[in-house]
């Protein structure tokens, strides 16, 4: 990183989220767990700054030649939302998907712990096979039986309250 406050700042976030979520973790897993957080964090900081680069580049190019109009521009009333997009969603889209989520939580709440476990630091923590299997305290093998028991469990539930994704 060229930006030195910048990776400070990551630095800093890493740290405070491994102790909000691992901070009962015994000794041992934690530098695992802070090297994953801070790639991933290192990762977001990346995209949001291409994103960033890319929206504001865009939005200068649909501004007025003018200077003077310059100052009453507002790029976002010139485009219009498309179909499918969150802008364009209605009101019972998104209560629904709020719904949705909300199910989807209670759900992965009510999973045996170590199938919650291995569920949330594949697929919300985004840690490999083995890196889960470290953190666990158990095989390779055991992390793949129980996420796959924990999607099962969970698309049985949702697809039993309707919910089809």
């Amino acid at each position: 990183m060229r930006d030195r406050d910048a990776a400070l700042d990551i630095v800093q976030d890493a740290m405070m989220r491994l102790s909000e979520k691992y901070g009962d973790r015994p000794a041992q897993e934690l530098p695992l767990l802070f090297q994953r957080i801070l790639q991933n964090a290192i990762r977001d900081y990346f995209r949001r700054t291409k994103v960033r680069s890319f929206w504001t580049t865009l939005f200068s190019s649909l501004g007025p030649a003018d200077e003077s109009e310059a100052q009453d521009f507002d790029p976002l009333e010139t485009l219009e939302s498309e179909p499918g997009s969150k802008s364009a969603e209605s009101a019972e889209d998104l209560v629904q998907r709020e719904q949705v989520m909300a199910l989807i939580e209670k759900e992965i709440e009510r999973l045996p712990e170590r199938q919650r476990e291995a569920f949330l630091l594949r697929y919300w923590e985004e840690l490999d096979v083995s890196e889960t299997a470290a953190v666990m305290g158990c095989s390779e093998g055991s992390v793949k039986t129980h996420c796959s028991r924990a999607t099962h469990a969970l698309a049985l539930a949702l697809k039993s309250k309707g919910v089809s994704l």
